[in-house]
């Protein structure tokens, strides 16, 4: 994939990591994420180093970004998707979800899990959709780790 452009909404996709604004990505995870407030910055940049990241933008400028955690054969794990505030409700969420689901690098995986408290439309409009056996799922969940006070970097 490099560079396309949604003919829909104008958003450029990329999944040229050089092009990250990763500050703007770091504050809008630490500060607006409900699912990550106050992760730090070196934690940011490791998960999207160790990831397959798309970044959306308009006239040049980032507003939206989604990693896919994978091992590029069976298993994906789509995490951290996002649209400025002031980008949404413009279809740049669906045409970002579009593009990673189509990445040739996810092609062929047997399962892409996501996790959401609030966005279950936008996905099971792609396909995703409760666990078909939940009882097989488990986690180790620490919802509050990055509020601890130690150091995790």
């Amino acid at each position: 994939m490099h560079d396309h452009i949604n003919g829909d909404t104008g958003l450029e996709i990329s999944d040229d990591k050089g092009r990250l604004d990763v500050p703007l990505i770091h504050q809008f995870l630490s500060q607006e994420a409900y699912w990550c407030l106050g992760i730090p910055l070196s934690t940011v940049q490791r998960s999207i180093n160790h990831s397959l990241c798309v970044g959306g933008y308009l006239a040049g400028q980032q507003v939206a970004f989604a990693r896919v955690i994978t091992d590029h054969a069976t298993f994906g794990y789509l995490s951290d998707v996002f649209v400025l505030p002031a980008h949404r409700g413009q279809g740049h969420g669906k045409a970002l979800i579009q593009a990673i689901l189509a990445h040739p690098a996810l092609q062929g995986l047997r399962r892409i899990s996501l996790a959401t408290s609030d966005a279950h439309a936008l996905y099971s409009g792609f396909g995703f959709q409760a666990p078909a056996r939940p009882a097989t799922l488990m986690e180790r969940y620490q919802p509050d780790i990055y509020q601890r006070d130690h150091d995790i970097a």
